[in-house]
Parts: structure tokens; sequence; C-alpha cells
């Protein structure tokens, strides 16, 4: 009986603590040590569980990605990109709210986080859209929504979150980010130009010239290279995706400092506390949340789980649903990291008992992350839009719900619709079996 209540002690001391303002990783600590006495298991296992969570090497990858997306914003590459999107979208009616969707989906391509593609393409575009007439909550709302691509196209810091708990292939993650990305960019883009046509937002009804672009593409060429060299390396199988984030971080340093010469030594340094401070934040979620998910099996919860849905077996596409809707609420009030760790334990095995391919799961998994970059009150996306355009968090996620909704059409898409998650990877890897 004992053994039953585990869960259930763990699951109110877990939510008791985040009620009275205990910072997460404590609290998930705290709910941790209740479930080990309970078990009778020596509290040395959340000592060793944070070992084992720091000791995989695709770890380095987190810090190096957020070190060259740091010195590649402060270096001048997010400057080029919003050029490359201004010829590429700017003329619309719309158009710098388009040319921040569009920027955002290229700076993702460098950054592999939501809030720092959002800070570093906002601050540049949201001034833009305020001058040109943009309503400011909206300004900000598309700005943090096209930034929440950070976390879903190549390479994100969360797809590698969920690859290191789940083991599952990080190349194979990338790969299949890349196309569900893309198509809610272009999602995005669709309601910002709706919007913008009905409010008469920006566009200088001029028509779309190829050279301009080129010039464009041309000038900004070492930022458009990025990518392609950082991402091109890792599936052409010339460096592992450890190996890519020490490129980038070289590419990011030269480009800042002899081409583009953005980078000061003041910046370079600002950008190294940036990136301790932030996976400082992370290892320590992953220290003391990891128990906490080895906990969940040595409980069974898994099992249990699975045989409440029993009854739904023959209906994957539900359960998935139902996971969803519980991972959107959750993230309204759980960081994405600590999210991913701690449930990644508990729904992955129920999904792969469905028949539910663990790469897609680990795509739906960090599309529902993303959504939580946009729902207060934990919605971080919507705090650094709101500091760029100095309006309340309210007023900027009430600019944000209408771009809501490519995000729940795309939860939908992955849920009943989901062979095509896995075309590339399988396009370059095969047919996972």
């Amino acid at each position: 009986m004992e053994f039953l209540n585990g869960p259930i002690v763990m699951a109110l001391v877990f939510v008791f603590t985040m009620i009275i303002g205990v910072p997460i990783p404590f609290a998930a600590g705290i709910a941790t040590v209740s479930g080990l006495i309970i078990a009778d298991i020596p509290l040395s296992l959340m000592a060793l569980s944070a070992w084992t969570a720091f000791e995989p090497f695709p770890l380095v990858t987190i810090p190096l990605f957020i070190l060259a997306g740091q010195l590649m914003e402060h270096g001048g590459m997010s400057e080029k990109l919003v050029t490359i999107s201004k010829k590429l979208v700017g003329a619309y009616k719309g158009g710098m709210g388009l040319v921040t969707v569009v920027a955002c989906m290229f700076f993702a391509a460098l950054s592999g986080s939501g809030p720092a593609t959002t800070a570093a393409i906002g601050s540049i575009t949201i001034p833009a859209m305020k001058k040109e007439g943009y309503d400011s909550g909206f300004a900000g709302g598309i700005a943090a929504a096209a930034g929440a691509l950070g976390s879903m196209i190549p390479p994100s810091n969360l797809i590698i979150i969920f690859a290191l708990v789940s083991d599952v292939s990080i190349p194979r993650l990338f790969l299949a980010g890349i196309l569900p990305g893309v198509v809610l960019g272009l999602m995005l883009m669709v309601v910002v130009f709706i919007i913008s046509l009905k409010n008469n937002y920006g566009g200088a009804d001029a028509r779309f010239q190829f050279r301009p672009l080129l010039c464009a593409l041309w000038d900004g060429k070492w930022a458009v290279f990025a990518p392609i060299i950082i991402l091109g390396g890792i599936y052409a199988g010339i460096f592992t995706p450890s190996e890519a984030a020490a490129v980038a971080v070289a590419y990011g340093l030269f480009v800042g400092l002899f081409i583009y010469k953005g980078l000061t030594l003041k910046k370079i340094i600002n950008s190294f506390k940036f990136t301790a401070v932030v996976i400082g934040t992370v290892m320590f979620i992953l220290g003391s949340t990891k128990a906490f998910g080895q906990l969940v099996t040595i409980y069974d919860i898994p099992e249990t789980i699975l045989n409440l849905f029993q009854v739904l077996a023959n209906h994957p596409e539900i359960v998935m649903l139902l996971i969803g809707i519980f991972y959107i609420f959750i993230g309204m009030w759980l960081e994405s990291v600590a999210q991913i760790v701690i449930f990644t334990a508990v729904f992955l095995p129920l999904a792969v008992k469905l028949g539910i391919d663990p790469v897609v799961f680990g795509i739906f998994t960090v599309l529902t992350c993303e959504i939580g970059f946009l729902t207060p009150p934990i919605g971080i996306n919507l705090f650094v839009a709101a500091r760029i355009t100095g309006d309340s968090i309210e007023k900027i996620s009430i600019g944000v719900l209408p771009l809501l909704i490519p995000y729940v059409l795309m939860v939908l898409i992955l849920v009943y619709f989901s062979d095509w998650v896995t075309y590339l990877p399988d396009l370059v890897y095969g047919v996972s079996k």
C-alpha cells in the first residue's frame, strides 16, 4: 500500500511546493526525496542520478550551441538575416511581420533557442513594426510566436534534451524537425498576412525584385552559410552534433571578429556570461529532475498509465491528443527542460507501446513545449517580447492569441497525420526499425 501511495505523495508534494513558490528544480528534488523515503531507497540515488545526468558527452552540445547563437547575434548575423528577409517578403502587406517570421526561421537554424531567437530578431523588427503602425501587442506577439520556432528548427536545445533522456538519435530528431518547423513558419506567415491585411499594417505595395534579393544574399552569405555548414556537416557525416556545435562557435567567432566585425571583447565576455547562466540553470534542472524521472520508472508509473489507457489502445491518436493537452496545460506552469525530463519517462514508453514512432513523439513533445513558451504565466518568449516592446505581459498575451492557431493546427496534424515527419530522417538514414 505504501508503494502505491508513493506516486500520489510525490505528486502532492511537487504541486504543493510549486504553489507556495518553491523553484521547480527544488520542488522536483523535494518530491523525489519523499518518494525515495516511502520506497525505502537510499537518498544517494539523488547524487548518482545527477552524476548520470551530467555524464553523456552530447550534453556539451547545448552550451556550445548557446554560445554560438550569442556570438552570431552580437557579431551582426541577425541584422544580415533581417535584411535578406526584407528583400524576400518585406514589400507585401504586413511586410515587417512577415520579415520577422522569415528571419526567425533563419536564425532558429543558428541559435537552437526560442527565447534567444525572439530577442535577437525581435529587438530589430519590433521597433520597425511599431513605426509602421502595428499594434505593439501584436508586434510583440509575432516575435514571440516566430521565435518559438527556435525550439523546432535544428539545432534545437530542447530536441537535444529529449534525445538525451530518451536515447533517440539526435541527427534523426534534427532532420525530423525541419519540415514541421518550415510548415509552421509558413502558417504563421499566413496568419500575419491576414491580420495585417485586415488592419492595414505595413506594405509598400512594391513588386518583388530578384536582383536586390541576390545582393542581400551575397552580402549576408556568411550568415546563410552558417546553418549549411553546421547541419550539412552533421548529415554528411563529417562531424557529430557535438563537434558541429564546436564548429559553430569557431565560425561565429571568426565571422563576428573578422568579417562583420560586430564582436568586441565586451560582447564576447557577455556571451560567455549568458551561456554560463543558461547552461547552469539547465544542468541544475537536469540534476534534480533526473532522479525524479528514475523514480517514476521504479514506481512503474508508465505501466500503470498504460493500463489506464488500455481501453484506448486501438486509438493511439486519442492518447496522443490527451498527452498533448496535458503537456500544453503543464507547460503553462513548468519550465520546458523540466517538463521534458520528467514526463518523457512517463509518456514515451506508453507512446512506443501504442506504436508511435519515438522520433514523432519527440517532435510532438517539443512542439507542445513551444506552446508553453507562448502561454502565461511561464511564457518565456512573452516576457522577452514584453521587455522589447515595453508593454505588459497581458498585452503581449492578447497579441499572440491568433498566432497560437497554427501551433494548435500543427498539434492536430502531428496527432492524425504524422508519417511525413519522419520522411527526411528515413530518406537520409533509412527507415528505423
